[in-house]
């Protein structure tokens, strides 16, 4: 098991694979995001987008999951998260697009009210297959203390 203590501040970490597939956006839009570029090649080609793109919202979908996956692989005791802070939607993601995630730590402290649960500062980010970086935030979030 991997916790507080074995997180390394200035790490970056690149893993995951999502493959960006047309019934996916559309039936993502559908159900959370039902803008018409995210559900009509029509619709999209008379956006900024030019053709049918996912919602953002989707992308930081795709990029959380490969996140816990990483998580999960790794055995990390996550400990949950007060929440995201900088969300960005940098780049449009299409259909065909293969997104990867990058994690860097950028600072940790162990908490002032909680010293069984360290506090960790991270900066997540999503690329296309082409390495452009579409999405991008920062997080706090907790992570438990070895022997707590």
């Amino acid at each position: 098991m991997r916790y507080f203590e074995d997180i390394e501040v200035s790490k970056t970490d690149r893993f995951g694979r999502c493959e960006v597939t047309r019934e996916d956006v559309i039936a993502f839009a559908e159900k959370f995001d039902p803008q018409p570029f995210h559900l009509s090649d029509e619709a999209a080609a008379e956006t900024m987008f030019g053709r049918i793109s996912a919602s953002g919202w989707h992308t930081a979908s795709m990029t959380m999951s490969m996140l816990i996956i990483q998580q999960n692989a790794q055995q990390f005791q996550s400990a949950g998260s007060p929440g995201v802070d900088e969300l960005r939607f940098l780049k449009p993601v299409y259909p065909g697009d293969v997104l990867t995630c990058q994690r860097t730590i950028l600072e940790k402290r162990i908490s002032a009210s909680r010293p069984d649960l360290g506090i960790y500062r991270e900066e997540i980010s999503a690329f296309n297959q082409d390495g452009v970086k579409v999405l991008s935030w920062q997080a706090n979030a907790f992570a438990k203390v070895r022997g707590n």
